[in-house]
């Protein structure tokens, strides 16, 4: 690749969204980062943006649902299979850890080789592992199976969070936290009371044939409808995808575009076909994203904050039991309140989120735009995001102290519950914005970093589900709750550092990368698998240290914006 770099003195002349030509005196680098600016991040209308954010989002209900429709019978497993409570929970602790590892290798693939391939592998793998759980009658054949179950469905998450990068853009991140959040919440809503019916009245093993039923339903209109959105594969979905991607809504389009006479446009097309390839999944990107300390500290904070979500929910089936005397449905009912709080958070947090950008926007001077790329280096998103998240987080560790005690005097049965609501909100509303803020800062690589959280979040997880009943055995409810929620509230001033120096350690990022640049003459790798650039003009690129002779290619016209 060439080292040389032109300054952009003059550049061609592009065609106005009237099909024209722009005047001459538009033929400079500033009138030229004006057009681009009227380009559409994405031709998918708004509608459709909804359509494929919910069915993402559905696609994604499997991993929390498979995790919590698992919990109410968890009694019945370790006496059907003679196995301690110790031995069982092992099983849950597994199935964390696989939750959180395994779509580091689904991610990095699928920003390549593009969503629906990896949403294929995940789902097969899901359904095999099902159908054998549904027969097994062996405890080391149930531990095995629950993580290949894990590994099937947690891909899911990561992909869905990549399809929603691909077509919305940070400005109105929040507005779709609501279409996003709904499903992963239902899933361990839902979870607890159809396992304890399904335990209760058919027994364990209709947890898993139930399973293998919804997924099925499910997988036929996916497989069929569900258009391909990475931008490494259709750029800003106007590129037609390859036939492994493809469904039949790219059909019909396709059909429909070469009917109305619309071309392709073929230097994005070019582009996008460099960037596509088929590899053997590789977790390289999404550790990429962890070695990065701005993006470790997020990680490592929000998962201790879903830790704490987990010591409630793994311990709550035991104590419950213990205190109340309660069987697997009336359990898996005490999870509604944690449910109901987390689903008003998903739809109230992302007007709070977007409110918050536009306040600092309008402080920074700093352009709103809800469809179009933006460079956020000199955005103070750090600020934005977390003024909204932390309240919120210190608000949960409240109520995760206040729900130990409640257990702990063994009050009535309303103390726990209401305060299971309020702790759902914060731990659920905190959360998202975390899981928000790590894909802002992942331009191209949103299911990588959405990996990335998964195994901060599972791995800490894991050892909260382990840890939480020796815990309470050793001290008591009251106590082990109290420490769970002053460990966040100890370690949350790296979230203040990050607040503070995060657009300090962005920029100084983007000069090392300039200087790399002009030092070697190419761009390092990792700057190659953000593909923020796709669809960029030279001046642009110019402006965001991209060397110009790795060229992209010219925007999408308006006959490919109108199709």
């Amino acid at each position: 690749m060439s080292t040389n770099v032109e300054p952009p003195a003059t550049v061609e002349k592009n065609v106005n969204t009237t099909g024209g030509t722009t005047p001459d005196s538009s033929d400079s680098p500033r009138s030229e980062a004006r057009f681009e600016d009227e380009i559409p991040y994405t031709i998918f209308t708004p509608w459709e943006r909804k359509f494929i954010v919910l069915a993402a989002s559905l696609s994604a209900i499997f991993s929390p649902m498979s995790t919590t429709i698992y919990l109410p019978a968890l009694n019945q497993l370790a006496s059907d299979l003679h196995v301690s409570d110790a031995q069982i929970n092992l099983t849950v602790t597994t199935f964390l850890i696989l939750q959180g590892l395994a779509p580091a290798l689904i991610a990095g693939f699928s920003d390549t080789a593009g969503r629906r391939p990896a949403y294929m592998i995940c789902f097969t793998l899901y359904l095999a592992a099902n159908i054998g759980l549904a027969i097994q009658r062996n405890y080391a054949a149930l531990l095995v199976l629950r993580c290949l179950q894990s590994a099937g469905s947690s891909g899911t998450v990561a992909l869905a969070q990549g399809v929603v990068a691909d077509i919305v853009t940070s400005a109105e991140r929040g507005k779709y936290v609501g279409w996003t959040s709904a499903t992963s919440i239902a899933g361990p809503i839902l979870g607890p009371i159809l396992g304890g019916l399904l335990a209760q009245y058919g027994g364990w093993p209709w947890i898993f044939y139930f399973l293998i039923i919804l997924t099925g339903a499910f997988l036929v209109p996916f497989v069929l409808f569900f258009p391909e959105t990475c931008r490494k594969v259709v750029g800003d979905g106007s590129v037609p995808p390859p036939k492994l991607n493809m469904c039949l809504t790219n059909v019909i389009k396709e059909r429909s575009r070469k009917k109305a006479g619309i071309e392709i446009d073929t230097q994005q097309s070019e582009e996008v076909r460099r960037n596509y390839k088929l590899s053997i999944p590789n977790p390289l990107s999404t550790f990429k994203i962890v070695a990065d300390k701005e993006s470790a500290l997020i990680l490592f904070s929000s998962g201790l904050v879903v830790a704490c979500l987990y010591a409630v929910n793994t311990a709550l089936p035991s104590q419950f039991k213990k205190i109340y005397g309660f069987d697997e449905i009336q359990i898996g009912l005490c999870f509604l309140p944690f449910g109901a709080g987390s689903i008003i958070s998903a739809f109230t947090t992302g007007k709070m989120i977007d409110f918050s950008w536009r306040r600092h926007a309008k402080r920074a001077g700093f352009p709103v735009m809800k469809n179009r790329h933006q460079d956020l280096t000199h955005f103070p998103i750090e600020r934005a995001r977390l003024v909204v998240a932390l309240p919120l987080l210190y608000f949960c560790c409240a109520g995760l102290i206040t729900y130990g005690w409640v257990l702990d005097f063994e009050t009535s049965l309303a103390g726990p519950l209401v305060v299971l609501f309020f702790t759902g909100y914060g731990i659920m509303a905190g959360f998202q914005i975390m899981i928000i803020l790590i894909v802002d800062l992942s331009p191209g690589n949103a299911a990588a970093a959405t990996a990335a959280n998964n195994i901060f979040r599972c791995l800490i997880g894991a050892g909260a589900t382990a840890a939480i009943v020796p815990m309470i055995d050793a001290w008591n409810v009251g106590w082990a709750y109290t420490f769970a929620a002053f460990t966040w509230i100890a370690l949350s001033p790296m979230l203040l550092v990050l607040l503070k120096y995060g657009p300090r350690m962005r920029l100084a990022k983007k000069e090392k990368l300039a200087q790399s640049i002009s030092q070697h003459g190419e761009m390092p790798v990792e700057r190659r698998t953000d593909d923020s650039h796709v669809g960029m003009t030279r001046t642009r690129r110019l402006e965001e240290g991209i060397a110009a002779d790795d060229k992209a290619p010219e925007p999408v016209r308006n006959a490919d914006a109108k199709a």
